[in-house]
């Protein structure tokens, strides 16, 4: 029994050596496999080390390399830049050169300049003791034969040259006073002609109808309406008088414009309406005098702002808006009192005159049209007393009451605004010359020139104001030139009528040509 007990014992220990072993073999075999897995890492980052060394050393190459491309390229580039310093150098280094050279030159001509003039002066010196020798001389001698000492002669002398001076002053001031007319006349016209080119405008001014064209004729009757008492209350109610024939338009005829544009309106929205009838066309009637009102201030109220004109009376802004409902030899006088106030203000300011107070007084030269049809007297004068009323300055009062000559001119302001009516009046198509006549006219103008012998060509400029005639320079003289335009002239004053003056403008010119092969 003991022996089995040794024996078992002797069996557990061996199966406990046998396990210990095994487990010995097992954790001998996880260190190596650590060992080969720490030898892999050790390897992986060995390898991984060299490739980032590798890659950072051609990185660190390549940036060397750029860096040394650009190096070069600013070398390059600093190169050409000295290059060329040093060529604007050589190029300033020559011309300091040349300017030496000149320099020295000039020095030279300079000093032989001083010597011959340092020789005239001994020349001069030595003739003027001979002329001292010479006038003492010649003073004794004239004492001895005029029996007049030195004082006495110069008395005389002096008396003689102031009657002469006199003489010749009056002669001078008389030669200065005709110069300056004549240069006044030449700078009055400049002025003018100047304001004119500057202002540009449409040929032909807008102005209000009186003509309302009907869609048809059964329209026309129902503006009648039974027994025209239609077409009477329309009279009635406007004050105007509706003429209908048997053209398809009816035509309202009236003395007063704002009247007459309060008609036209009132017909035209009946029409478009449909409804006419007596009570219809108070109401309408009654509608379009308050929109006119309304037009007529947002006219006026436009043109001031367009000039910024400050302090405007109420009631002159209501006149300046019902001057656009006026028409003078079919040009509308609001459009006309802005042509004159601009050609105003450019004449005051070539004059170095106030340009803002003349444009004001010929805004306003034309504002007692407005109130002729209801007041009795010249137009002028009812706009000064106007603009006095309201406030205006007395030089505005002045040059629009004396824009006709009817009262004296009390400053340069009025003839300003004159001379800019007439610019504004007689322009090609302001008024009742059309556009074929005005052709026509600068037509005949340059037939007149042409039916001279020895012309060229012949043009008409600035709205026929000037006519320019270039001449055969083998066929026609200098003198000949002269008395050409001279009887061009004549001819178009025996032929013509127009307003202003012509210009008669005949160049003769040779001209050389010659072409290099």
């Amino acid at each position: 029994m003991m022996q089995y007990i040794l024996l078992l014992i002797g069996s557990i220990g061996i199966i406990v050596i046998l396990v210990l072993l095994f487990y010995a073999y097992k954790k001998t075999q996880e260190a190596q496999e650590l060992f080969f897995q720490s030898n892999e890492k050790w390897k992986n980052a060995k390898n991984n080390l060299a490739n980032e060394k590798r890659e950072a050393l051609l990185k660190l190459k390549d940036e060397l390399f750029h860096k040394r491309k650009e190096f070069d390229l600013e070398l390059k580039r600093d190169k050409l830049e000295i290059e060329r310093l040093q060529s604007k150098l050589n190029t300033k280094h020559d011309q300091l050169d040349k300017k030496e050279e000149h320099i020295d030159q000039l020095r030279m001509e300079l000093q032989q300049k001083e010597r011959s003039l340092s020789h005239v002066e001994d020349t001069l010196r030595s003739s003027e003791n001979k002329l001292k020798t010479l006038y003492n001389d010649l003073l004794a001698k004239l004492e001895r034969v005029s029996n007049m000492n030195r004082e006495e002669a110069k008395q005389a002398l002096l008396d003689t040259l102031e009657s002469e001076a006199r003489l010749a002053a009056q002669k001078l001031i008389q030669k200065i006073e005709e110069e300056a007319r004549q240069v006044a006349k030449e700078k009055s016209i400049d002025i003018t002609v100047i304001a004119m080119q500057r202002y540009t405008a449409d040929q032909v001014s807008a102005h209000s109808s009186g003509v309302v064209h009907l869609p048809n004729e059964e329209m026309k009757g129902r503006i009648i309406g039974k027994e025209g008492r239609n077409i009477k209350s329309l009279e009635m109610a406007t004050g105007m008088e509706f003429v209908i024939g048997d053209s398809p338009d009816i035509t309202i005829s009236g003395f007063n414009p704002i009247r007459r544009e309060i008609a036209r309106r009132s017909l035209e929205k009946l029409i478009v309406d449909g409804r006419i009838n007596p009570t219809r066309i108070e109401e309408t009637v009654a509608q379009c005098e308050k929109e006119l009102d309304e037009v007529i201030e947002e006219y006026g109220k436009n043109i001031i702002l367009e000039f910024n004109l400050q302090g405007m009376h109420p009631e002159i802004v209501t006149l300046l808006g019902k001057l656009n409902f006026r028409t003078s030899f079919s040009q509308n006088v609001l459009s006309h009192s802005r042509e004159v106030g601009i050609f105003a203000r450019m004449i005051a300011e070539e004059l170095g005159l106030d340009g803002k107070l003349a444009l004001r007084a010929g805004l306003l030269h034309d504002i007692g049209k407005a109130v002729t049809a209801e007041v009795e007297g010249p137009h002028a004068i009812i706009g000064g007393e106007i603009a006095r009323r309201c406030g205006e300055d007395p030089l505005v009062v002045n040059a629009i009451a004396a824009h006709h000559e009817e009262v004296m001119f009390k400053s340069v302001y009025a003839p300003i605004v004159l001379i800019a009516d007439a610019i504004s009046a007689s322009r090609p198509g302001a008024r009742r010359e059309t556009l074929s006549t005005y052709i026509k006219r600068l037509e005949k103008l340059e037939e007149i020139a042409h039916s001279f012998e020895g012309i060229k060509k012949a043009y008409a400029l600035q709205a026929g104001r000037e006519l320019r005639i270039i001449v055969v320079e083998d066929q026609v003289s200098d003198e000949e030139a002269i008395n050409l335009s001279r009887e061009i002239a004549r001819l178009i004053e025996l032929e013509m009528n127009f307003p202003g003056q012509i210009k008669v403008n005949v160049i003769r010119e040779k001209r050389a040509i010659e072409y290099a092969r």
